[in-house]
């Protein structure tokens, strides 16, 4: 992969699509639904089918399997093979590609983890003012 293609595939990447795979998360939508038959993945992504089946054996991503075994690739899976190619381009070999990729899915997890915690903190501290006011106005009345 060229550099531009590596920063491009990064920025994808970091851009909140969810890979399959790494995580063993499959998503629902489009992005999610295997397509793509491995030649044309391989072509996609500028690498050889050999090497989009190492990824397999190795547990970077998990294609989708017709019932006659056939592998089908999603456009996530196609994100995940553009990052597996940047990082390899990084100078990881796969052992480390794989890490890279989990401790993503990880923080993509604990991100929206996060954001859900911030939300019901705002209920919590809206309910605790409504809640406040109410207890001066019941005191108020005594």
């Amino acid at each position: 992969m060229a550099a531009s293609d590596t920063e491009t595939a990064a920025e994808e990447y970091d851009g909140g699509l969810a890979p399959s795979g790494a995580d063993g998360a499959s998503g629902e939508g489009s992005d999610s639904r295997g397509v793509y038959a491995i030649s044309v993945a391989a072509e996609l992504v500028g690498t050889g089918q050999q090497n989009i089946r190492q990824y397999e054996r190795k547990g970077l991503l998990t294609p989708e399997r017709t019932d006659g075994g056939t592998r089908r690739y999603s456009e996530s899976d196609l994100a995940t093979l553009r990052r597996i190619g940047a990082l390899l381009d990084e100078g990881l070999n796969l052992a480390g590609v794989k890490l890279v990729l989990e401790l993503e899915a990880e923080n993509r997890g604990l991100t929206e983890d996060n954001r859900g915690l911030a939300d019901d903190n705002r209920e919590l501290r809206a309910d605790n003012r409504g809640l406040r006011k109410d207890l001066k106005r019941a005191r108020g009345r005594q």
